[in-house]
């Protein structure tokens, strides 16, 4: 088990730095060093020497990846890609272009986004695998039949939509919550409420149709047949033989989720003002803010990795079949 790790976290090294490769690539074809300086600058007249004693002070007057300069294998080392990319493999995420400590930002809009992401991942995941055994339990009925066209429908419609929809009308119309904000301990509860439900319910066609996809492999299964036979009822049948099965793929589709939980949500803390890292990121973009992006895609990249070697190791916990 150690040396699957190991190897896992070798696996990673490479790939990180793709990612990261990537990140510099796509964000220096739209902005150059110069447009980032005019953009924090922030000035109307904003001379040539301002420019460069900006990017001196940021480190970005190096090359991006081959300095023509440099002599040897400093060549490649001596460039903003290297230098920028061994501060990120030792997490020293440093200083933001508008020189905030970036580890303190990660640090203090963390709970902002799992205040949201966490009560709806929960939720969501309940009320998924509830749904989806009633569906089974009724499966082939007109219920059934209906709830899966409503699950189209749920999956069809953008999440711009419902976000917007709910703030109309939870809060413009009928004033029941607010429409965005945020405050921390319980007095935020309330400029929660409506996230949440938008996230439920947004997710709720996806979640549905694929837990209920799992189930139904496990109901025409051998075991289901001979629990039947015994004299089972369908209801006993369905929660101690066939979701007592079928949490293993869920347990595992479930652990790669969680480390993402901390990166928060994009467009939902936008939308609704909550301070998370999801805003943090979108800010950042907009402010052309490269130290801020290039340390939350690497964040968010090595959960992901985190993720997906839990659920490995989940695999080898929970399934006696799986060796690693």
């Amino acid at each position: 088990m150690l040396g699957y790790i190991l190897r896992r976290i070798l696996y990673a090294i490479p790939i990180l730095i793709g990612v990261n490769l990537i990140t510099f690539m796509l964000f220096f074809m739209v902005n150059t060093p110069d447009d980032m300086a005019r953009a924090q600058l922030g000035a109307k007249q904003v001379t040539p020497a301002m420019i460069q004693a900006w990017k001196e002070e940021k480190g970005y007057d190096k090359p991006l990846f081959y300095n023509e300069k440099a002599e040897g294998l400093e060549r490649v080392t001596d460039t903003l890609f290297v230098t920028e990319s061994m501060n990120l493999f030792k997490f020293d995420f440093g200083r933001s272009d508008a020189n905030r400590d970036i580890a303190e930002d990660i640090k203090n809009r963390m709970g902002p986004s799992l205040a949201i992401a966490l009560p709806t991942f929960l939720i969501a995941l309940v009320t998924n695998i509830s749904l989806a055994l009633l569906l089974v339990l009724f499966r082939g009925t007109v219920l059934d039949m209906s709830m899966m066209v409503a699950a189209v429908m749920i999956m069809s419609v953008s999440g711009l939509f419902y976000i917007i929809a709910g703030q109309v009308l939870f809060s413009k119309i009928w004033h029941w919550v607010p429409i965005s904000g945020y405050e921390s301990g319980w007095a935020g509860v309330k400029f929660l409420i409506l996230p949440v439900m938008i996230g439920v319910f947004a997710g709720l066609g996806a979640g549905v149709r694929w837990y209920r996809s799992i189930f139904l492999e496990q109901i025409n299964q051998d075991y289901v047949r001979t629990a039947r036979a015994k004299g089972l009822s369908e209801i006993k049948v369905l929660f101690r033989h066939v979701l007592r099965n079928g949490m293993l793929p869920i347990l595992t589709g479930v652990v790669v989720i969680i480390p993402s939980l901390f990166m928060g949500s994009l467009i939902m803390e936008s939308f609704f003002g909550i301070p998370g890292l999801g805003s943090y990121t979108i800010d950042a973009i907009h402010a052309q803010d490269f130290a801020i992006v290039k340390a939350m895609v690497f964040l968010g990249s090595v959960l992901y990795i985190i993720g997906l070697i839990l659920t490995d190791i989940s695999y080898t916990l929970f399934d006696p079949r799986v060796k690693l």
